[in-house]
């Protein structure tokens, strides 16, 4: 059995659906269910028996979108565990990108930034290479940078306390740096962070990192180790938008792809394109009246 629930355009609603239950009994998968969630009046159930997910979303895309909706092979449940990204998922830029600017590179890193979250090149190897181009800067700008240019994603605060309100573990882990992600955490509150650590020696950046790296790997790792200690009947959800959450969003129960490059979106099971991150929650059937302001 496949559920589905997603938001789109109410104006064209009736007619999308009309031509999307058309689309799937053409492919064989005549729908079982098709209504209205009973909490959010601008969402839409579908149920349909079969595990051919694939062709379900293909036919939500060419019908519903822009849209915002979770595929699912089971009944939704209010998840254990969450895992984000952070840059472009939790917070709306890209900190390496922002923190080159007051070393007067932006345009270099940031290139180097798209191509990397495009899946174009090895995330490593792009890491090491944006980092060395900022020896020298002065660590005061990180400060300074999160002050003036690094702001939550909307939404994102009252996800993250609403899910922890459920009694839902919540863990930021990025492929960006403590010095961003600890006080981004503590900002949004998010229990447990996972990053890269920047090597700083008087005061001023290296050009070198600390550690191992928080790769695409070690996303999914952490997803995997939190998941190990809720048992096995446990349900995840995770967030992400470039290449490196890959591993992450095919683990979780729910991999959601927030306004994500096309290889994140079409790797994951869910995806946010039209609203912000609260949409998560209607998909999950929380009513607004539940909801935690963070």
């Amino acid at each position: 059995m496949l559920i589905a629930r997603l938001i789109a355009d109410p104006a064209t609603l009736e007619a999308s659906l009309d031509a999307a239950t058309r689309a799937l009994e053409g492919e064989g998968m005549a729908l079982a269910r098709a209504q209205m969630n009973d909490h959010w009046g601008d969402v839409l159930e579908l149920m349909l028996p079969g595990d051919d997910a694939e062709t379900l979303r293909r036919v939500i895309d060419e019908h519903f979108r822009p849209s915002d909706a979770i595929v699912a092979s089971q009944d939704f449940r209010i998840p254990d565990l969450f895992v984000s990204d952070m840059d472009s998922t939790m917070i709306g830029q890209e900190c390496i990108d922002e923190l080159a600017d007051y070393a007067g590179i932006k345009p270099q890193i940031a290139a180097i930034t798209e191509r990397a979250m495009q899946g174009e090149l090895d995330f490593e190897s792009a890491l090491r290479e944006r980092v060395g181009l900022l020896a020298g800067l002065d660590e005061a700008a990180i400060g300074q940078c999160l002050a003036e240019r690094i702001k939550p994603m909307p939404g994102a605060r009252t996800l993250v306390a609403t899910l922890k309100h459920r009694g839902c573990r919540t863990v930021l882990v990025t492929g960006g740096f403590h010095h961003f992600a600890d006080p981004v955490a503590e900002q949004i509150g998010f229990d447990r962070v996972a990053g890269n650590r920047l090597a700083v020696a008087n005061g001023t950046l290296t050009g070198e990192l600390i550690g191992a790296i928080t790769d695409s790997s070690v996303k999914e790792q952490v997803l995997r180790e939190e998941m190990a200690q809720l048992g096995d009947n446990a349900v995840s959800l995770a967030t992400g938008d470039g290449a490196n959450d890959i591993p992450l969003l095919r683990a979780a129960t729910y991999g959601v792809a927030y306004h994500a490059k096309p290889k994140a979106r079409e790797a994951a099971n869910g995806w946010v394109d039209r609203g912000d991150l609260t949409a998560i929650l209607k998909l999950l059937e929380i009513p607004e009246h539940d909801w935690v302001a963070g």
